[in-house]
């Protein structure tokens, strides 16, 4: 889901940041209280420990705040190269959980996936750093930092109903709208395909996605998953290259090699792999 970001937010576009996280997290929180018409008590994970809504809205608004202001001060691939940190950041951050041990194959699966990423989001052009950048590659780091943190620490709260992700979504829907309204200029979609578009990236990277993301963080393989997110920028590539909208060059096909790598290297792990 979060490889049709890219694809459908291109589909969108013209529509601000702020403005555009607003609606979508907007939708993406409807939908979760739409299913508690057919799931009575469903409702009843709003009332969550203060800790939980403050790591939710910590996660969900801060990251896009991060990576929104990271795209204004930066050049869009170094910015999304340094915002692909937060997987191996999740890989890292979990060897410090309870019970969680951090595995070599983990590592390096991480680090294969990021070598990939990195490639992808560059064109294999590499990191350039310019000084001029700096406050931009700030709050890339930033954005790595809050969503892997976010993550991981979501696993100490195995207890709360991944339900309360709607009502994280609604008030990062919010801020955002309150952000839009003080710094950007509102625009609406000029057609069907724009609204269309805006649909489905509340319906599933902003909505549905966060759902499954919370409740694999909080039951699933942490570090696997960790690693397997670098399948993200891979269907984000083919998608966008299904639709005109990129093409698969060498460099391209040997990232998305190098992640499927990492992955199949990290899925291999042993109860005696361990660093």
């Amino acid at each position: 889901m979060w490889g049709m970001l890219a694809t459908l937010t291109s589909l969108a576009s013209g529509i601000p940041p702020l403005q555009l996280t607003a609606m979508t997290l907007g939708i993406g929180g409807f939908i979760g209280v739409l299913s508690w018409l057919v799931r009575p008590g469903a409702w009843k994970a709003l009332g969550a420990p203060c800790r939980a809504w403050a790591l939710g809205i910590f996660g969900l608004f801060g990251y896009h705040l991060a990576y929104f202001t990271a795209l204004k001060l930066a050049p869009a691939a170094d910015a999304s190269l340094i915002a692909y940190l937060w997987p191996l950041l999740i890989v890292l951050m979990s060897s410090f959980l309870p019970g969680q041990h951090l595995r070599t194959v983990h590592v390096i699966g991480a680090g294969l996936g990021f070598l990939g990423a990195g490639m992808l989001v560059s064109g294999g052009g590499g990191f350039s750093p310019d000084g001029a950048y700096a406050t931009g590659y700030a709050a890339a780091l930033a954005c790595a930092v809050i969503w892997s943190s976010y993550s991981v620490l979501s696993r100490l709260l195995g207890a709360v109903s991944s339900d309360s992700i709607a009502g994280f979504c609604l008030v990062s829907a919010l801020l955002a709208m309150i952000a839009h309204l003080g710094f950007e200029t509102t625009v609406w979609p000029g057609d069907v395909t724009g609204w269309l578009a805006i649909l489905l990236l509340g319906l599933f990277p902003t909505g549905l996605a966060f759902y499954v993301w919370d409740v694999g963080m909080k039951h699933g393989d942490i570090q696997l998953l960790g690693v397997l997110s670098y399948a993200t920028p891979v269907i984000s590539t083919l998608l966008l290259a299904l639709f005109g909208r990129a093409t698969l060059t060498p460099t391209v096909l040997v990232a998305m090699g190098l992640v499927t790598l990492g992955a199949i290297i990290a899925a291999r792990k042993s109860q005696g792999a361990t660093a």
